[in-house]
């Protein structure tokens, strides 16, 4: 084998690591961010636990403006 074949060879193995990386990171975000979108880690009852927590009893005017806030974050 010839030194530029080598070399060649080399520069196709550490190329297709770095595509295989890159394209395992983007997998990897859009299915942590769809899991997200999916399965919120915060819910209406657990707001409303929250509230009742600090002895309060909250409007749905309130719950909908903590949950729009929250998904307008997680679309970001």
């Amino acid at each position: 084998m010839s030194t530029g074949a080598i070399v060649g060879m080399v520069l196709g193995i550490v190329g297709a690591l770095i595509m295989g990386a890159f394209i395992g990171y983007r997998w990897a975000a859009s299915a942590f961010k769809k899991q997200l979108k999916n399965n919120p880690p915060i819910n209406e009852q657990q707001i409303r636990a929250m509230y009742a927590q600090m002895g309060r009893k909250p409007s749905e005017s309130q719950i909908r403006q903590i949950m729009n806030s929250y998904k307008s974050q997680a679309n970001k």
